[in-house]
């Protein structure tokens, strides 16, 4: 309706224009919104006040103007001017009610637009380093990504998702060398696990796997191990520096392709965790990128090269830093380590060149909110290869935060002590645990409350929201059990008698749906969706409470079925955006 009553507005400058009523030069952008108070009409817009000044006329005349030079249009019962310019438009009753019928007809597809026009956007997003399971704190970018991701593909984007594997770098190869140490002590070595080590009991499952494959072929004496590494923070020293030097370590006792094995005995467990978890968790993937091939490749030192070309690049102290500062960061960053090992960073440069290679229209990136400083510096890097730095769009999220009573569980992926996805999947289960990460907006902090999420009760936002979708169905059942028949076609022709309160009032909510997906697809803030859907089961559930709708009168209740099978399309296809299901029975 909206769209419609813009059109026209669109319809009526351009006739004042032709005559003289308004500059012909002037492309104005027309809004019209739904008015707050009832008495003041359904839908309100502001265009003659915007355009008052460029007209050089009073905008209540404007205002008066723009009214006259309207297009005639049936949905329109009456038009008035408020205030000092606002035009009110007053929808004709039998108009709102045609949106039933718009949604029986348009069924799974009611809401989907095609506003994206076919722009490509790529949604990278949770790309946690594959060192260990997924926790909590992942599942609510998993979430959020994947609602993102829907969004968009549901209003006409064409959308490309993926993960970026961080299979390179000294996180990786910590985990290795964890995992060969877990290793050592699995045939029957004795040793310190350094403080800084990958702690977790899976660490110690790819270690036993590890041993049942390959026997004591990779076994290397404790002693030979540990001779003259620096010192480990619990006896004074740099935890830091001795993870560092026991990597250097496990790659010489090992040899190349050894400790390949050994690295990859972790990647692929892990990686292979990871993918379970995100497609149980109804997240799935175009691509999984690995940041391995960009040194494979080339691309990292091609990307570096053409930052050279550009004169972004400079040595300093043994280092090479790329001019960041220049182009709006802080600081400038380094790309090359003085011992000539390429940063993340320089990764992350090269990672960005090949998307714009890729022609996305739009790059999306899901952050964690500690990611924030990032941005700039991501931003620097593209404008210097020559890139839009527009086309990149970073959304942050705060990781959730699980509570166990009073007391908060850490998370912390080396020491093991962590609550994964996983385990927060088969405890609560996936519709509620994908319905709370989208319910606030993305950079808010969240507390996941576990009691409420497997509540059924009304308090909970999942359990209320698929009873709705629920009772609608029992409704019909209960229809199918008297052995009458719902007339579908005929019953639209019947909408006339929905006159109450509760049923206005779900007709209008039902009018908002296809603007609430735009809106959320459009500013990347699935929370709107989840909001809309509450309020609408809420609408729904005082209506069932307060009227019957297998009445006699064989015309009321045609109009009310098909007004409550209209409910249940639009609970069910928002749902469906979320990825949660909507149940005939609870």
């Amino acid at each position: 309706m909206k769209k419609r009553l813009e059109n026209l507005l669109h319809s009526a400058v351009s006739v004042l224009k032709e005559h003289g009523g308004l500059p012909p030069d002037i492309n104005p952008t027309v809004l019209v919104e739904r008015a707050r108070d009832a008495q003041h009409g359904d839908f309100a817009t502001n265009l003659a006040m915007t355009l008052a000044k460029t007209a050089k006329c009073n905008p209540r005349q404007l205002a008066e103007k723009i009214a006259s030079a309207l297009p005639r249009d049936d949905v329109i019962a009456k038009l008035e001017i408020a205030g000092p310019g606002f035009i009110n438009f007053f929808i004709d009753p039998k108009a709102r009610h045609r949106i039933i019928a718009d949604i029986h007809d348009a069924g799974h597809e009611f809401g989907k637009s095609r506003i994206g026009a076919g722009r490509k956007v790529q949604v990278e997003f949770v790309s946690a380093n594959p060192t260990g399971p997924l926790h909590v704190g992942h599942g609510r970018g998993a979430a959020y990504g994947a609602v993102v991701a829907n969004l968009l593909a549901a209003t006409g984007f064409t959308v490309h998702r993926e993960y970026y594997v961080n299979d390179a770098g000294r996180q990786m190869d910590i985990l290795a060398a964890s995992v060969w140490l877990r290793y050592l002590e699995e045939c029957g070595e004795v040793l310190s696990f350094p403080s800084n080590g990958y702690r977790g009991e899976y660490v110690r499952t790819i270690a036993w796997d590890l041993h049942k494959q390959v026997g004591e072929k990779y076994r290397r004496p404790a002693a030979e191990v540990m001779a003259d590494i620096p010192p480990d923070e619990p006896q004074g020293g740099d935890k830091e520096i001795h993870i560092d030097a026991l990597v250097t370590r496990t790659k010489a006792l090992l040899g190349t392709d050894a400790y390949r094995i050994v690295f990859d005995a972790g990647l692929d467990s892990i990686l292979g965790d990871i993918r379970e978890d995100l497609e149980e968790f109804g997240v799935r993937y175009d691509e999984w990128f690995s940041e391995r091939s960009l040194s494979d490749t080339g691309a990292i030192e091609r990307a570096l090269l053409k930052l050279q070309d550009g004169g972004y690049l400079y040595d300093k102290d043994g280092a090479t830093w790329f001019a960041s500062s220049r182009l709006g960061d802080e600081k400038d960053r380094v790309v090359v380590r003085e011992n000539g090992q390429m940063t993340y960073f320089a990764s992350d440069i090269a990672y960005h060149s090949n998307k714009l290679e890729r022609g996305f229209d739009q790059i999306i990136n899901i952050w964690g909110a500690d990611h924030h400083g990032y941005i700039p510096r991501v931003k620097a890097a593209i404008q210097a290869l020559g890139g839009d730095s527009e086309r990149l769009h970073v959304l942050l999220v705060q990781f959730a935060v699980l509570y166990r009573g009073e007391e908060k569980v850490q998370m912390s992926t080396r020491s093991g002590e962590f609550v994964t996805l996983r385990q927060l999947r088969n405890e609560v289960g996936k519709d509620a645990a994908r319905f709370f990460y989208v319910m606030r907006k993305s950079d808010q902090h969240m507390d996941f409350d576990l009691k409420l999420a497997t509540s059924r009760t009304n308090e909970n936002p999942v359990y209320y929201v698929q009873y709705a979708h629920a009772r609608i169905c029992s409704v019909f059942r209960q229809l199918d059990e008297k052995g009458w028949q719902r007339d579908i076609l005929g019953g639209m022709d019947q909408l006339e008698l929905l006159t109450e309160t509760h049923e206005l009032a779900l007709i209008n909510t039902l009018t908002r749906y296809p603007e609430v997906v735009e809106q959320s697809a459009i500013q990347h803030e699935p929370h709107h969706l989840v909001h809309y859907l509450r309020e609408l089961a809420y609408e729904f559930h005082t209506y069932y409470n307060a009227h019957q709708f297998l009445v006699e009168d064989a015309a009321l209740r045609n109009a009310r079925l098909n007004l409550i099978a209209a409910v249940r399309q639009v609970i069910g296809n928002g749902l469906g955006l979320l990825d949660v299901s909507a149940p005939e029975a609870m």
